[in-house]
């Protein structure tokens, strides 16, 4: 189980790599979460590769891949679809909106209102929509990655915490180094690799690898030590609001992921730390005065993993 998961990942990652120079850490992490099965927010500036993460990992998955561009003016019903009257039939017809698919990305999704943000939380949430009192099953495996600048702020709408809430982790590209940015310009000179992308693994395969996942084996002191660094941030006095129940899982669920990526059937205190920060860290809010204090969610959490005890 534990060497079918990991060769699978490794295939996929390395072939992202023939896309997306370095950034092996982005990579891996977006690949944890699509074994947990949630959904990522890659937050960064512009230009650093947000976009080619997501349209990589879709041409590694031989996925139905959809693009949604938030725009201010963007509907709910651009996202989730409509019903209309069919004029030739006499009849409503269902026409399904880009989110039914397999892979969604939502391009600069701060762009869009909060009504039209919030057409996504049903489908994030409980893999499924409610369109005039008809509830249709998303298709497996669903993967949402979102993307947003957060130094822009003109004509963006921040994500609501409930929004923040159903993403696993969040993540940032980051700039290259020198010899990335060089070796990034010789594999673009001629072609687009990513239009020679071949898939790796399919949409069942990735269904099967996460049950997979999800019977790795995590020791109770270990899960007692998850719920103790969410509770931890719960009762910290500069944190208004804490990480949720949902946090905790996913958390669970991601370090599972990591394990078994790297070849283990087990789960160390390592994952668990490592991963702290990239799904916790926008969960929670802090108080008005640790902000003014120039206090930062990640740093929080970094106290929280030094005051907790990590089992030995």
């Amino acid at each position: 189980m534990v060497n079918q998961v990991s060769q699978a990942a490794a295939r996929v990652k390395e072939n992202i790599g023939r896309v997306l120079v370095g950034k092996e850490d982005a990579v891996e992490l977006t690949l944890a979460a699509v074994l947990s099965g949630g959904h990522i927010l890659v937050e960064d500036v512009p230009g650093i590769g947000k976009t080619t993460l997501a349209r990589s990992l879709a041409g590694s998955l031989d996925c139905a891949f959809r693009r949604i561009q938030f725009t201010p003016d963007l509907m709910p019903s651009d996202i989730t679809g409509v019903n209309y009257y069919n004029q030739k039939t006499g009849e409503f017809e269902f026409r399904p909106g880009p989110v039914i698919s397999q892979i969604v990305l939502a391009d600069e999704i701060n762009r869009a209102t909060p009504r039209t943000q919030s057409a996504l939380l049903e489908a994030m949430g409980e893999q499924q929509l409610t369109i005039d009192e008809v509830t249709i099953a998303l298709p497996a495996p669903f993967v949402v990655i979102a993307t947003q600048n957060p130094i822009e702020l003109e004509g963006t709408f921040p994500l609501p915490e409930a929004q923040l809430d159903r993403f696993l982790i969040r993540l940032q590209v980051g700039y290259p180094e020198e010899d990335q940015e060089e070796e990034m310009l010789v594999r673009f000179e001629n072609a687009n690799p990513l239009a020679e992308l071949v898939p790796v693994a399919s949409g069942p395969e990735i269904v099967q690898y996460q049950a997979m996942t999800q019977r790795v084996y995590v020791d109770p002191v270990l899960r007692n030590y998850t719920v103790r660094i969410a509770q931890a941030t719960r009762q910290h006095p500069e944190v208004e609001l804490g990480a949720s129940p949902r946090a905790t899982m996913g958390l669970y669920r991601c370090s599972q992921a990591l394990a078994v990526m790297r070849g283990r059937e087990y789960v160390t205190p390592d994952e668990i730390k490592e991963l702290a920060t990239y799904a916790l860290g926008h969960r929670i809010i802090l108080k008005s005065q640790a902000r003014l204090r120039e206090r930062t969610a990640d740093g929080i959490i970094q106290e929280v993993l030094e005051q907790v005890t990590v089992p030995v």
